[in-house]
């Protein structure tokens, strides 16, 4: 009820706060490149409930052709804009939305596209998705910087299937045994500093 009450407080306050930046972010975004502002996509919430996840759209809009559901390196779908906000995470911004409707969590295993979730070993799935997925979580954090390590493999989806995956679902494992709004807090400043205070080259 805490962590609940905690996210409401946080989710409602920061979008208060942050309307005008999203309203420019918007404007960039469109100015940037044809399609809308927002980008919608299905992902697996709590209990296995599927909801479409808010992000401001980095990627060239392309109806016909969704691509892959990973990014790999310098993916020629993510536009000019987008390196910045994916670079930035200002695109998870409209998940406090999210937040809000009670699909997620300021932390929380982040929510993952269907495809990947039926990868889940059995036990491990139950147990991720008995808690809300979160705008960020350890592997968020661990994995900043995927789409980079990915470039390297031969096979990325493969790497991503049989390597980061689990790994990921390691760490989402560990904050599920430990999850607190302490730990939340720990978790949060954690990305803060990841993100805006020591930012990657």
């Amino acid at each position: 009820m805490m962590k609940r009450s905690f996210d409401l407080l946080v989710a409602g306050l920061a979008l208060l706060l942050l309307t005008p930046l999203l309203l420019l972010l918007a404007l960039w975004i469109k100015a940037d490149s044809p399609g809308p502002a927002l980008f919608r996509q299905e992902r697996v919430g709590r209990r296995g409930r599927l909801f479409r996840i808010r992000k401001l759209r980095t990627m060239t809009h392309d109806p016909r052709h969704a691509g892959p559901g990973i990014t790999v390196g310098k993916d020629e779908r993510i536009t000019r804009a987008g390196q910045f906000l994916r670079r930035s995470k200002l695109d998870e911004l409209p998940q406090l939305l999210d937040v809000l409707q009670g699909h997620m969590s300021l932390v929380g295993p982040r929510p993952e596209l269907p495809q990947y979730v039926a990868l889940y070993p059995a036990d491990l799935r139950e147990k991720i998705l008995s808690v809300r997925p979160g705008i960020t979580d350890l592997a968020s954090i661990e994995y900043r910087n995927e789409s980079e390590l990915l470039a390297k493999a031969n096979d990325p989806e493969r790497e991503y299937r049989e390597v980061v995956l689990p790994a990921k679902l390691k760490l989402a494992e560990a904050y599920v045994d430990q999850a607190s709004l302490t730990f939340d807090l720990k978790v949060i400043w954690q990305t803060v500093k990841t993100v805006w205070v020591t930012p990657s080259d």
